[in-house]
């Protein structure tokens, strides 16, 4: 049992309420993160401020999600894995096969962005200390030092959400459920 209200834009914080209402205009509903963020104006504030950043990197719409997804199943985070997986497929129209294999924990079917999946993960797994082999073997993909700065940006991005949703035991939205995902799986 979480201790984390879940907020409506009635029941939210003064400074929650306008960001509430945007990622209801947004989605169509509330998302619980949102909902749980809004406790605390500032979070919800730094994740909306993070997303319209990471927004404008170098990065397309699917690149954008490889390294969300990567980034939320290291963490075990599955409400951020329901969202993004959904976000992928639907949004960024990123392939199936993309998406799957990110969830199952499997080798991505490009290269590229194998590449940049195996360089989030790695940059989770060891919290940033990332040198040597393994970014030689990203930028050796294709990406540059500009791009491996914007996974830094994607990776604070999902730590933030995804430990607020571990935090406050996020439940997934029932407009996310088609997507849900397990990380005992």
């Amino acid at each position: 049992m979480t201790h984390f209200p879940l907020h409506t834009a009635e029941s939210a914080p003064e400074g929650a309420r306008a960001k509430l209402k945007a990622g209801k205009d947004r989605f169509g509903f509330v998302p619980n993160l949102y909902a749980h963020l809004a406790e605390a104006p500032a979070a919800l504030d730094a994740y909306f401020d993070l997303s319209a950043q990471f927004e404008k990197t170098s990065f397309n719409p699917i690149e954008r999600q490889v390294i969300m997804l990567a980034a939320s199943v290291e963490n075990g985070c599955e409400f951020c894995v329901a969202v993004h997986s959904m976000m992928a497929r639907k949004m960024a129209k990123a392939p199936d096969a993309v998406v799957d294999a990110l969830r199952d924990r499997k080798p991505v079917p490009d290269a590229k962005l194998e590449a940049l999946a195996a360089f989030t993960r790695t940059m989770v797994q060891e919290r940033g200390w990332v040198v040597g082999a393994p970014l030689t073997a990203f930028l050796n993909a294709g990406f540059t030092p500009r791009q491996a700065l914007e996974v830094v940006l994607g990776v604070t991005m999902k730590t933030l959400s995804n430990y607020a949703n571990h935090l406050t035991e996020t439940m997934i939205n029932q407009e996310f459920a088609d997507e849900t995902w397990s990380r005992a799986a």
